[in-house]
């Protein structure tokens, strides 16, 4: 690994050491974090799996009644029984915070209190058939939404986990490497100074004792 340029004192070394305890603690957060929203991810997987099963079931059911009410009905009555639907819906979004992701999460009001207040027809010239299409549609509504909502939270917390795993692989595998590698490098470089310095010293005292003894060796001469 490369190393980078740093300057090799000891008010070097300090910050270095310091940033790399803050390193070590994000590191150890990131991971937590990454862990979590995996474990949060997968079961909003599972859920979605089995929603999405029922709702397929819900909706085929609803394609079976329309078949069969297009089989006894022409199309020009189904198109008229259909053409102004009795119930309206609001849909209402609102989020909640999972580990920085903000979640969407959807609620529906219906124009009338009664939510089975929904067939825009009269019961004489329609079949039971077309009765049953509309009240298929209507008993998997709530669970469409609840299965686009799971669906989109497992889109953005797949996001959040991919650039949560860069982060953790940057700290991992460059910025904490990098770090005790310029830590290792200004320690060498300061026990090679405080050598260098003994030594400088050691002759320093060589010398000074060489010339004090040969100072007093020519007094006594």
């Amino acid at each position: 690994m490369a190393r980078t340029q740093v300057n090799p004192t000891r008010m070097e070394l300090t910050r270095l050491k310091k940033k790399l305890i803050t390193a070590t603690r994000g590191h150890k957060l990131l991971k937590d974090k990454r862990d979590e929203l995996m474990r949060q991810f997968l079961e909003l997987v599972r859920k979605s799996k089995d929603l999405r099963e029922k709702v397929e079931k819900g909706i085929n059911a609803a394609n079976k009644n329309f078949v069969l009410a297009r089989a006894t009905m022409t199309d020009e009555t189904v198109n008229v029984a259909l053409m102004a639907p009795k119930q309206e819906i609001t849909l209402e979004v609102s989020k909640r915070n999972v580990m920085s992701v903000d979640i969407p999460q959807f609620q529906y009001r219906t124009k009338t209190p009664d939510s089975s207040d929904i067939y825009s027809y009269g019961f004489a010239f329609t079949s039971s058939d077309l009765d049953d299409a509309v009240k298929s549609m209507q008993d998997i509504l709530e669970d469409m939404l609840q299965l686009a909502e799971y669906e989109k939270a497992c889109q953005l917390i797949a996001v959040e986990i991919e650039k949560t795993r860069r982060r953790v692989n940057a700290l991992e595998y460059v910025m904490i490497p990098e770090m005790q590698e310029n830590i290792k490098y200004i320690r060498m470089k300061l026990d090679e100074n405080e050598r260098s310095t003994q030594i400088r010293l050691m002759k320093v005292k060589d010398m000074i004792l060489e010339q004090t003894h040969n100072y007093s060796h020519l007094n006594k001469d």
